[in-house]
């Protein structure tokens, strides 16, 4: 069985941490730091993503099983769950599916349903960069910024381009498994599945990707949910606006 890569900081009730779709646990590095002055961190890859294994798999009932495996090959009885945009589709699925291994739930910038895919100009800016041809961090970047304009989307993706090996460029994540399971990641929580612990949803005050329209299925899910407007942040709320998503998150966990 394989098991995901992680980063352990500090000491304390564990808070584990699950970045979003195209992401890695290094994302997090900054606020994982501060959390683990209070709380034992996992900063966590999720399959195909990071330094964690690649599979041609890739469903969100698979990620809760990896999350599962995780939690029982480290011993953990309880934790607290915190997942942003994919990794809050999977901490969702997850503490619905094992409420028993989870004391709280934080949830970034996602709502239990149903997402058209949009992610296709990523999808089609990365899949244009050839490694045998572009051999420099510079000729990537060139390649990407046709499709992707926005700076910080930009720097977000070449976070992922690494060193191979001399001379070869390579993503981290599992292009190939996540340009053919796209269609997943805007899965639906299943209807009629509960989670009754505390619940924190945080959206981004510039973002679109929860609405009051989502409020109702949120509390059907979620039935102890609070929601919580960070400010001046859009769908990246945590590298937006760290400083009020940290005080969001430690109140409301202590």
């Amino acid at each position: 069985m394989k098991i995901l890569h992680a980063t352990v900081l500090g000491k304390g009730e564990p808070l584990l941490i699950l970045h979003g779709y195209f992401g890695m646990s290094d994302n997090w590095k900054t606020l994982g730091t501060k959390f683990s002055n209070n709380f034992e961190v996992h900063l966590i890859d999720q399959r195909n993503h990071g330094r964690s294994f690649h599979s041609s798999d890739f469903d969100y009932e698979l990620l809760v099983e990896d999350l599962y495996h995780y939690i029982a090959y480290n011993k953990l009885e309880k934790v607290h769950l915190l997942g942003h945009s994919m990794g809050g589709k999977v901490a969702m699925l997850f503490a619905v599916t094992y409420p028993e291994y989870v004391h709280k739930l934080i949830v970034a910038d996602i709502a239990p349903k149903y997402y058209e895919p949009h992610h296709q100009h990523i999808l089609a800016a990365l899949n244009a960069v050839n490694f045998s041809i572009h051999t420099s961090r510079k000729q990537v970047e060139d390649v990407l910024k046709i499709y992707v304009q926005e700076q910080g989307v930009l720097q977000f993706l070449l976070k992922n381009v690494y060193w191979k090996s001399k001379g070869q460029l390579a993503y981290r994540f599992n292009l190939q498994s996540l340009t053919e399971n796209n269609s997943e990641v805007g899965e639906a929580l299943p209807s009629f599945t509960h989670f009754e612990g505390k619940t924190l949803f945080l959206k981004g005050e510039n973002s679109k990707y929860i609405t009051k329209n989502d409020i109702s299925l949120i509390t059907a899910h979620f039935e102890n949910a609070k929601i919580v407007t960070v400010k001046k942040a859009g769908h990246w709320l945590h590298a937006e606006n760290p400083t009020q998503f940290y005080n969001e998150v430690v109140s409301f966990l202590s």
